[in-house]
C-alpha cells in the first residue's frame, strides 16, 4: 500500500495529500484560530500594501494636478528675475503663485490668521477650483469699484462671523470675499496650514503692501509643457537646462512624479509601521500556529501511531500534517488576500469624497503575492518545529502518552529547515522595507523577545519546581500545574507577553506624544510669535509692545529662508543623510546671524565667533543635523539665500532645546555674513503668567491695526494644528496595533483550547479523589494569576523600552515612562488571562467522569 517505508516517486507527494484532505473531511476543528491568525496577518499586510499602491497610482495620476503644472520652481522671499522668467516663458506656458501668511481684519478690529495664496489669470493649469457660488475664478478676484475680490475657506467666515459680500483688510488693502472655496486642485503640495485659505490676485497682493524686502513669501512658478509628449523626456530637459543655465538661482525644483515628496514620505513611512504592526500580527499569530499544530499532533495520535504501525516512516507521517498544515494556512491566507485586496475599494467608496488624498483603487498583485508569501512563510516557520518533533515519537509512546505530549527537540534537519525559513523571513522583511535601518531592529526586537519570552517561561517553569511544598492543596495544584510536563507555560507566556509588550507600546507612545505637545511645555513658554517684521519697524515694533504688554518679555531676531545646496562641495542631493537629518535637506530652513549664543542654545563643540568678527563667514549649527550630515567643526555648508551661494565655515556646533518653544535655529551665522541683506525679523512674546482669550485676543487686534504687515501666529492655535495631526497619527497607532492585540487574544484562547483534553483529564481524576469544584476553580485559578502577574511584569519592560526606542530614536523626541498606564495595560492582560483560562476551566469541570475513565 502506500505506506510503505520507500513509496514510488509519483506518489511522493499526492499520496500525503489524499491522505491530509481526507482527514481535512472532518472540517477544521482546531485549526480556527490557526486560520484566524494567518487571515489577520496576512489581511493587514495585504491591506496596507494595496491601499498604499492604490493612493501612489492616485498620486502619480493626478501629479500634473496636485503639482500644478508638469514642473513647478519655487523661490524664497523673492520672485524669478527677467532672465529666469524668460527661460521658463520659452519652456511652456507659466503659471505663476505666491503664497504667505497674513492677517485678516474686519472692520470692528477682528483678526485672524490666514494662508494666502495669490495666482495669476491662468491658474489653474490642472484641475479647477470650486467655489460657492459658482462662477469663474477671475472674475471672483477681479478688482471692482478699486476693491479686489478673494475667495476663502469656511473657517475664516466661522472664525470672524463673515459671510460672502462682506469685506476685510489684508495689510493695506480691503479685499472683498466673493465666494467660498470649496476646493483646490493643489492642495496637497502645501503642507500643514496654520490658518484658512485665502485665494486671491496677485495684483491684489501687490496692493496689500505685504511684499517687502525679505518678506517670507514663496513664489512659485509652474510650467505646463507640450501635452503631446507624455513622456519624462521633456520634463528631465527642462530640469537640466534650468540647472545648467541657472546654478545659483537656488529654485527648488519638482517634476508632476515628485509633486509632494513629504507627502509621499509620510505615506512611505506609515506604510512600512502599517506593515511591521501585520507582520507582528502574523508572528503573533505563529505562536497560534505552533500551538494549532501541537494540540492537532495530540488528537492524532492514534491515526499516527496506526500509521506508523502500517509502514509509514517519521518522514512520511511529517509530510502527511506538513501538507495539512500548509493546506490550512493557504485557507487563512486566501481570506486575509481577498480582504486585504478589498481594502482599497472599500475605504475608495466609502470615503473617497471626504479624503484629501487621490486614491485610485486596483488590485495589486505584487502586493497580494508578498502578502501571501508572508503568511506562508510565518506557518511553515512555526509548524515545522512540532511537526519535526513527531517524526521520532515511538508507536508505544504515541499510545501510551497520554498527559505529557510532544516534547524534545526535533531532528537536527528539521531544525535547519524552521531556522532557513525564518531567515528568509527575517531577509524579506528588511529587504522591502522603506526604512531598513527601523525593519532591522524591528527583526532584532522581534527575535530578541521571542528568546526572552521563552526563557522567561523556562525560568517561571524551573522556579515553580523548586518552590517548597505549599500547605493550600489549591496553591500547591497551581504551582504543578504551571511546571508540568506538558504546561500551558510557554504557549501562555509566550502570547501573553506579546500582546501586553503591544499594548504598553500603544500607551507609552500615545501618552509621551500628547505630553510632548501638552504636559511637556515650559511653564513660560511664548504667547505669540510675530513674523515679517520689517527692518525699519523693529525698534518700533520692540516700543509698541513693551507698552501694550509691559510686564511681559519680547525676544526678537532677524531672519531669512536659505537652502542647503552643498555640504564640502558635495551636492546637497549626492549627501546620504541619515533619517533624523534628511528633512534639513528636503526645501529651504530658517537661518538667521547673531554676535552671541542664542538662548535655548548651548555650544558643544568649537567656539563662538567674538562680537566685532569681521572674517570669513562662519556658521554654528545644531550638532544632531550637523552628525546626521556628516559634518564637523572645520566642514563648510554652501546655503542659497536670495539667489545667492553662500559658503560658511563650520565654527562650532550647538545642542538647541526645542521645547522651550523660543527662537532658535539650525544654521546661526556669524553677522558679517549678510550685512546689506534684505530680511525681516521674527519675534516673541511671553507673558510672565497665564492670559486669558480675551487678553490675547486684544494683542491680536492691536497689532494688527498697527502693523498690518506682521503676521501674528497665537502659540495654542500652532499647537492645536499639530496637536490635530498627532492625535491622527496615535489614531492610527491604536487601529493599526489592535490587530496585533487581536491576534494575542486569539493565540492565547488557542493556546488554553488546546490544553481542553489535559483539564479534562486532570478534572476527572482529581474529582475522583475527592476535590471539589471549588478547590479545582481555586487552583486553576491562581495558575493564571501567577502567569498572568509574571508575564505581564515582563510585557510592561519589554514595551517600556520598545516605546523608548521609537520615541526617542525613530521620532526624536524625549521618552518620559508613564507608570499608571503601563500598570493598567498588565492588568487587562491579568485579567484577561483569568477570564479566558477559567472559561475553559468550566466546560472542563462539566464533562462526565465515565467517558474519560474507560478509556484510561
Amino acid at each position: 500500500m502506500s505506506l510503505v517505508a520507500n513509496p514510488p516517486r509519483a506518489n511522493a507527494w499526492s499520496v500525503p495529500l489524499r491522505f491530509a484532505l481526507r482527514e481535512l473531511r472532518g472540517g477544521l476543528h482546531g485549526f480556527y484560530v490557526l486560520v484566524f491568525c494567518i487571515a489577520l496577518g496576512v489581511m493587514a499586510i495585504a491591506g496596507v500594501g494595496s491601499f498604499a499602491e492604490s493612493l501612489a497610482g492616485g498620486l502619480a495620476r493626478e501629479g500634473r494636478t496636485i503639482l500644478g503644472g508638469d514642473v513647478s520652481f519655487s523661490l524664497i522671499h523673492r520672485e524669478a528675475n527677467a532672465d529666469e522668467r524668460a527661460f521658463l516663458d520659452k519652456s511652456g506656458r507659466v503659471s505663476t503663485a505666491a503664497t504667505m501668511r497674513a492677517m485678516a481684519r474686519t472692520a470692528d478690529q477682528r483678526s485672524a490668521l490666514v494662508e494666502i495664496k495669490a495666482v495669476d489669470s491662468v491658474y489653474p493649469l490642472y484641475g479647477h477650483v470650486a467655489l460657492d457660488p459658482a462662477l469663474p475664478l477671475p472674475d471672483a478676484m477681479t478688482e471692482r469699484n478699486g476693491v479686489f475680490g478673494a475667495v476663502v475657506d469656511v473657517a475664516l467666515l466661522t472664525r470672524l462671523d463673515l459671510k460672502v459680500g462682506d469685506r476685510i483688510d489684508i495689510g493695506k488693502a480691503p479685499i472683498e470675499i466673493r465666494a467660498v472655496l470649496r476646493s483646490e486642485p493643489d492642495k496637497l503640495a502645501g503642507g500643514i496650514g496654520f490658518g484658512p485659505r485665502l485665494l486671491m490676485s496677485i495684483d491684489a497682493l501687490r496692493a496689500t503692501d505685504l511684499l517687502q524686502p525679505g518678506s517670507l513669501v514663496r513664489w512659485m512658478y509652474r510650467v505646463q509643457l507640450d501635452q503631446n509628449d507624455a513622456s519624462d523626456r521633456p520634463v528631465k530637459a527642462l530640469i537640466d537646462a534650468a540647472e545648467k543655465e541657472f546654478p545659483d538661482a537656488g529654485w527648488e525644483i519638482r517634476s508632476r512624479d515628485n509633486a509632494s515628496p513629504q507627502l509621499e514620505r509620510n505615506i512611505e513611512r506609515f506604510t512600512q509601521f502599517l506593515t511591521l504592526v501585520g507582520l507582528t500580527a502574523l508572528l503573533v499569530g505563529g505562536v497560534g500556529v505552533a500551538n494549532a499544530v501541537r494540540a492537532h499532533l495530540e488528537r492524532r495520535r492514534d491515526t499516527i501511531a496506526t500509521m506508523k504501525s502500517l509502514g509509514a516512516t517519521g518522514g512520511r507521517v511529517f509530510v502527511i500534517y506538513l501538507v495539512q498544515v500548509m493546506v490550512i494556512a493557504a485557507i487563512g491566507t486566501a481570506i486575509g488576500l481577498v480582504i486585504g485586496a478589498a481594502l482599497p475599494f472599500a475605504i475608495a467608496a466609502a470615503f473617497g469624497q471626504i479624503l484629501p488624498l487621490p486614491i485610485d483603487p486596483a488590485l495589486q498583485p505584487t502586493q497580494l503575492a508578498l502578502a501571501a508569501l508572508f503568511g506562508l512563510l510565518t506557518a511553515l516557520a512555526f509548524a515545522l518545529w512540532p511537526l519535526g518533533r513527531a517524526h521520532d515519537i515511538p508507536v508505544s509512546a504515541l499510545f501510551r502518552d497520554a498527559v505529557s505530549g510532544l516534547r524534545g527537540w526535533p531532528r537536527k534537519s528539521y531544525f535547519i529547515a524552521a531556522a532557513a525559513v525564518t531567515i528568509v523571513l527575517a531577509g524579506l522583511s528588511i529587504l522591502l522595507a522603506y526604512d531598513k535601518r527601523i525593519a532591522t531592529i524591528f527583526v532584532g526586537s522581534a527575535a530578541v523577545t521571542f528568546v526572552m519570552l521563552y526563557l522567561i517561561a523556562m525560568a517561571i517553569m524551573w522556579i515553580a519546581a523548586k518552590l517548597p511544598r505549599a500547605r493550600s492543596t489549591a496553591l500547591r495544584l497551581a504551582v504543578a500545574n504551571i511546571h508540568r510536563p506538558g504546561a500551558l507555560t510557554p504557549s501562555v507566556v509566550l502570547s501573553l507577553g506579546l500582546g501586553v509588550a503591544v499594548l504598553v507600546i500603544v500607551v507609552q507612545i500615545d501618552g509621551n506624544l500628547r505630553r510632548q505637545f501638552q504636559e511637556a511645555l515650559p511653564d513660560k513658554s511664548p504667547a505669540f510669535f510675530f513674523v515679517d517684521i520689517q527692518n525699519n519697524d523693529a525698534t518700533r515694533f520692540d516700543d509698541f509692545i513693551r507698552k501694550e504688554a509691559p510686564d511681559a518679555k519680547v525676544d526678537r531676531v532677524p531672519m531669512l529662508r536659505g537652502r542647503i545646496t552643498a555640504a564640502n562641495g558635495t551636492k546637497a542631493e549626492d549627501l546620504k543623510p541619515t533619517a533624523q537629518a534628511a528633512w534639513a535637506l528636503q526645501s529651504d530652513r530658517g537661518i538667521t546671524y547673531a554676535t552671541s549664543i542664542p538662548a535655548g542654545s548651548r555650544v558643544v563643540e568649537g567656539e563662538w565667533w567674538p562680537a566685532d568678527y569681521a572674517g570669513p563667514p562662519l556658521l554654528s549649527m545644531e550638532k544632531r543635523i550637523a552628525d546626521g550630515l556628516g559634518l564637523k567643526v572645520g566642514d563648510t555648508l554652501t546655503v542659497n539665500v536670495l539667489g545667492r551661494n553662500i559658503t560658511a565655515r563650520i565654527a562650532n556646533l550647538r545642542v538647541v532645546d526645542w521645547q522651550s518653544l523660543g527662537i532658535n535655529f539650525v544654521l546661526v551665522y556669524s553677522p558679517n555674513t549678510f550685512r546689506g541683506a534684505p530680511h525681516t525679523h521674527i519675534a516673541t512674546l511671553t507673558f510672565a503668567k497665564d492670559t486669558t482669550a480675551q487678553q490675547d485676543a486684544v494683542i491680536l487686534r492691536d497689532v494688527a491695526a498697527a502693523f498690518p504687515g506682521v503676521t501674528t501666529v497665537r502659540v495654542k492655535d500652532a499647537l492645536e494644528a499639530v496637536g490635530s495631526v498627532v492625535n491622527n497619527l496615535v489614531l492610527g497607532i491604536r487601529g493599526a496595533s489592535l490587530i496585533t492585540l487581536i491576534a494575542a487574544a486569539l493565540v492565547l484562547a488557542g493556546a488554553l483550547a488546546a490544553s481542553h483534553r489535559n483539564r479534562v483529564y486532570d478534572a476527572i481524576i482529581l474529582k475522583t479523589l475527592g476535590a471539589t469544584r471549588g478547590k479545582l476553580i481555586a487552583a486553576y485559578g491562581l495558575e493564571y494569576t501567577l502567569l498572568g502577574l509574571a508575564t505581564g511584569l515582563f510585557g510592561v519592560a519589554a514595551g517600556s523600552l520598545a516605546a523608548w526606542l521609537v520615541v526617542t530614536r525613530v521620532m526624536n523626541l524625549s521618552f518620559v515612562w508613564l507608570p499608571i498606564p503601563a500598570l493598567i495595560s498588565a492588568l487587562v492582560a491579568l485579567a484577561v488571562t483569568i477570564i479566558f483560562g477559567l472559561a475553559g476551566t468550566f466546560t472542563a469541570l462539566g464533562q462526565k467522569p465515565a467517558s474519560v475513565l474507560r478509556n484510561l
